[in-house]
């Protein structure tokens, strides 16, 4: 008994401990956090000034929230340290709390200061931005006419379902310059009325147009280029695909590698003539899931073919153990109401579950179904192990809930 006392007193220290340095960590956080809000009110003053309240509102609504953030923090490490602080569990999970709330202080004040950092700096390089922005405007209107000729050159080859994404990029790119050129308009207008909030916003909009504009001018392009890849690619996966469709219509089949032959033989049906325009991506993504499927399933055959397969008794004799073990488990948890916890119940659930989904896989609960199919059986022997073995598992936790439920009703008499 006196070593039983030595080790809680240890024990209890050591909880001390741990709870001194959550104290002073949530201490920490929310100086921290207080500090934190602090600098971002200084930074949103200036920032109000200089960019006017309209560009500054989700920085100051993110303040709003912090704030009340806070105080719930601060509410919280009050009742830490109240005389009724409640016990010792309740204490850690408020200081986690706290430490989570300030946490996310700094996360959403970071995100909105640098936010409003990039705003702050473009403005101040408005001119700069302007000039560029026009520039930019200029070259990237100089190359609609030639993704206009790309398309068309594309569309002489390419069939229109394969054109869909990028037919329509000139005229949009054209649409977006002139929104950008307006944006441009406004922006300056607003400046020189003194209004910069205003200007940074048109500024923003124009920033964005451009930006879309060249992306999408840039996919012409692009498109082009991953257009003679993908030829490329699928002339070379239709030839291989040819012969390893040769090599598995020669071989004994299975179930698997028929299935894969039937999806390969459409895929390879309906491409196109030469001289038909396609579209390469399309039939691509088909051959390629249709030649993954080939190659697994050979891959498959060819394992089945090196390796024994298991005798039909070893099928039975698995349900069977799993069905074993299922009924002893059962019957040690059913024979002691409250004495077992819930993981062991948690695993007995989850051992009935597989196997009644087993029984489904069978078509029948009995163990007397005849499973030929190699997979079949792989699958039905998989399935049945792993209950088992949660059925024991489920055993041992009950087992040791019920040896911990009879020392606890033996301690007091033994007291």
């Amino acid at each position: 008994m006196a070593g039983f006392r030595v080790r809680r007193r240890r024990g209890a220290h050591e909880l001390e401990v741990h709870d001194a340095d959550s104290a002073k960590r949530a201490g920490a956080a929310l100086f921290a956090a207080d500090e934190r809000i602090r600098v971002t009110a200084d930074e949103l003053g200036y920032a109000e000034a200089e960019l006017g309240t309209d560009a500054t509102t989700q920085l100051g609504e993110a303040l709003v929230a912090a704030r009340r953030h806070l105080g719930d923090a601060f509410r919280l490490n009050r009742l830490n340290h109240d005389a009724t602080s409640g016990s010792a569990d309740e204490v850690r999970a408020r200081t986690a709390r706290i430490v989570q709330l300030c946490a996310t202080i700094e996360d959403v004040l970071d995100e909105q200061t640098a936010a409003l950092a990039e705003r702050m700096t473009r403005a101040r390089r408005a001119p700069e931005i302007i000039a560029g922005l026009q520039a930019a405007t200029v070259r990237l209107r100089e190359r609609i006419p030639d993704a206009g000729e790309t398309i068309e050159r594309l569309g002489a080859r390419y069939a229109p379902e394969a054109l869909a994404e990028v037919e329509t990029i000139p005229a949009e790119a054209e649409q977006l310059l002139g929104f950008a050129e307006h944006s441009l308009g406004v922006a300056e207008r607003w400046r020189g009325a003194g209004q910069r909030d205003h200007a940074s916003v048109a500024l923003e909009a124009s920033v964005a147009s451009v930006r879309r504009a060249a992306t999408m001018l840039d996919a012409v392009e692009t498109f082009e280029v991953e257009a003679l890849r993908a030829e490329a690619t699928l002339a070379a996966i239709v030839e291989e695909s040819r012969r390893h469709l040769a090599v598995a219509l020669e071989a004994p089949s299975s179930r698997g590698v028929a299935s894969a032959i039937d999806e390969m033989q459409a895929a390879l049906a309906i491409l196109p003539p030469a001289g038909v325009n396609t579209d390469p991506f399309a039939h691509l993504s088909r051959m390629r899931k249709a030649h993954a499927a080939l190659e697994s399933a050979m891959a498959a055959r060819r394992e089945r073919a090196i390796r024994p397969a298991p005798p039909v008794g070893h099928v039975h004799h698995a349900i069977e153990a799993a069905d074993r073990k299922l009924e002893v488990a059962r019957d040690t948890i059913a024979s002691h109401p409250g004495w077992i916890g819930a993981e062991a119940m948690t695993l007995l659930a989850e051992s009935e579950r597989i196997r009644i989904d087993l029984g489904h896989h069978l078509g029948s609960p009995a163990v007397t179904v005849a499973v030929t199919d190699l997979d079949h059986q792989a699958q039905v022997v998989a399935m049945a192990q792993r209950a088992a073995f949660l059925a024991s598992e489920a055993l041992f936790l009950a087992r040791r809930d019920i040896d911990a439920s009879r020392q606890g009703r033996l301690a007091p008499r033994l007291g």
